[in-house]
């Protein structure tokens, strides 16, 4: 793999650890129900990120395919439950 798509993976990562981070900071100073869910979602998806960065640059001989796919179901599943929560 070439040093391009490792940078682009790794600033996925950070990325998507920023959001977490300012969501869960969001979540904490206005307890907002909605903020919890995306930030219980990003969570998911900073997990989600980290296992694609180690399954394909750090490494790529080991199967991450199980975890990347667990994590964002539960991204997705914990945000569509929180927007149906929020409904009510």
């Amino acid at each position: 793999m070439s040093i391009l798509p490792a940078i682009v993976f790794f600033l996925c990562l950070v990325t998507s650890l920023l959001c977490m981070v300012l969501l869960v900071r969001g979540w904490l100073q206005s307890r907002t129900t909605l903020l919890l869910w995306s930030s219980l979602c990003f969570v998911a998806l900073a997990f989600n990120n980290f296992f694609l960065f180690f399954d394909l640059v750090v490494l790529p001989n080991i199967d991450f395919f199980p975890a990347r796919q667990a994590s964002s179901l539960a991204a997705v599943a914990v945000l569509l439950y929180g927007f149906i929560w929020e409904t009510d």
